[in-house]
């Protein structure tokens, strides 16, 4: 998985499984330029096939765990 950029703060998935539909929902949201993304934050997806918007809130566990 790729990354929105090298900021602060907690490397989340840019693209995450579609729980309608199984196709794959892109990052929208972007983070803050001095903190990054923070446990607490609501970020967006939207999903390329059924164009379905999923607000996930960010915390500990919701992280990309890297290659």
């Amino acid at each position: 998985m790729r990354h929105a950029g090298e900021v602060p703060g907690l490397k989340i998935p840019e693209n995450i499984v579609c729980v309608d539909c199984g196709g794959r929902c892109h990052l929208q949201s972007y983070p803050d330029p001095d903190e990054g993304f923070m446990p607490g934050d609501i970020v967006a997806y939207r999903c390329e096939d059924c164009l379905d918007r999923w607000d996930v809130e960010i915390d500990e566990d919701f992280v990309d765990p890297g290659p």
